[in-house]
């Protein structure tokens, strides 16, 4: 299955263009309202954590959504630095940048598939298509054929998730012919875990009972099941390659029980002003917050349309000093109330921590009502980006 040794480079056609968009996104420090860290340094020392939980069994890295935010770029080659060798997007366009960040050598995997018509791209890419359904793979089969040469693939069977791979009667459907694989050679079978990170759920071992029932009636090739919480489920749900993602990136994969991850994403922002306020003073949009007293207000630049979520209240922190939030987010501000501060301590221009030591990821999630992945996703564009590390 590895065809590092058997690589067309001409295969590879990714544009100059294509490299620029890529490193385009960074915005200058002195510019930027906030400025979000990224340790490319915790990064590898996760995937390795991840890789000695394993043992035995292979670690790709799942990248999709720009590393969940943190810019596949910079992320992907820094895990190969690791000896991450497989990759995992959820588009076809994430696997063409990806290629032009990691070269002709890596393995990339698109979890939705390819769309009708962008076999192609696939193929001039060297991307492998996740197979989720029976017409997916007619089509890929076809690519083959038209292509007179083998293609690789990889099976994804509905073990119990009902969002993505092909249902049990599909799976029988193709064990009864399988000259529907004719031009293809599977590099991993695969399913997904729906309740990995409730380690106690019945649907997990459920779910693994399936897996297995499904994967004997196809081909033998290598398995892949688990992702960032199925890693610390057992070595029953390893197989041959684990594919986590967001415990990469510092979220915790163990809920409810300490975080077996360093910390990878930091977040401050600028503030804009100071000003005192006399008691009974409403403060931002709707008053939905009225001061009881006289007290110091920052305003800091940082909003929702940073990925800052609305209802996310709670506070920022300035050398360890809890900053409460005063009223409503705004769309590029947040007002904080700074009285805890001696007078004169804060002023335009310094940072205050939104996300750091005082306050993880995990812990805005919750705040927000959300969970860590859709913090990291969320952010915006508008910050400068500082990569530390690697």
């Amino acid at each position: 299955m590895d065809d590092r040794n058997t690589t067309d480079r001409t295969d590879v056609n990714v544009s100059l263009d294509t490299r620029k968009n890529i490193d385009a996104r960074n915005v200058s420090e002195a510019s930027a309202g906030a400025i979000l860290t990224i340790d490319l340094n915790a990064i590898r020392e996760n995937y390795r954590r991840l890789k000695t939980k394993l043992g035995k069994a292979r670690c790709a890295g799942v990248v999709k959504a720009d590393a969940y935010g943190l810019d596949a770029a910079q992320v992907a080659p820094a895990l190969a630095k690791e000896g991450c060798d497989a990759f995992f997007v959820a588009h076809v366009d994430e696997g063409m940048a990806l290629r032009g960040a990691l070269g002709p050598v890596p393995k990339i995997y698109v979890l939705n598939g390819s769309p009708p018509g962008a076999e192609a791209e696939c193929t001039a890419h060297r991307l492998v298509p996740v197979i989720n359904s029976l017409e997916q793979l007619e089509a890929w089969r076809q690519t083959a054929k038209t292509r007179d040469k083998k293609l690789p693939a990889v099976i994804q069977v509905d073990s119990g998730m009902s969002r993505l791979g092909m249902a049990p009667v599909e799976v029988e459907r193709l064990a009864a012919d399988l000259d529907a694989l004719e031009g293809i050679s599977i590099d991993l079978v695969m399913s997904h875990l729906a309740c990995a990170d409730e380690p106690d759920n019945p649907a997990n071992p459920l779910q693994r009972r399936n897996f297995e029932t499904l994967r004997a009636k196809l081909p033998s090739a290598p398995a892949s099941f688990a992702n960032s919480s199925g890693i610390f489920l057992g070595s029953d749900y390893h197989y041959d390659l684990a594919r986590p993602g967001v415990a990469l990136y510092g979220v915790n994969p163990t809920p409810g029980h300490p975080n077996p991850m360093l910390p990878v994403v930091s977040l401050s922002a600028k503030v804009i002003q100071t000003r005192e306020l006399t008691g009974d003073t409403g403060v931002g949009y709707g008053h939905s917050f009225r001061t009881r007293e006289p007290l110091v207000a920052a305003t800091i630049s940082l909003g929702y349309a940073d990925g800052w979520q609305r209802r996310t209240a709670g506070a920022a922190f300035f050398k360890g000093i809890r900053l409460p939030f005063a009223g409503r987010v705004s769309m590029d501000s947040i007002i904080l109330d700074v009285s805890a501060l001696p007078p004169g301590t804060l002023k335009a221009g310094d940072l205050v921590d939104l996300i750091g030591k005082e306050q993880t990821v995990d812990e805005v999630a919750a705040i927000a009502g959300t969970i860590g992945y859709e913090v990291l996703t969320g952010f915006g564009k508008r910050f400068h980006r500082r990569y530390i590390g690697a």
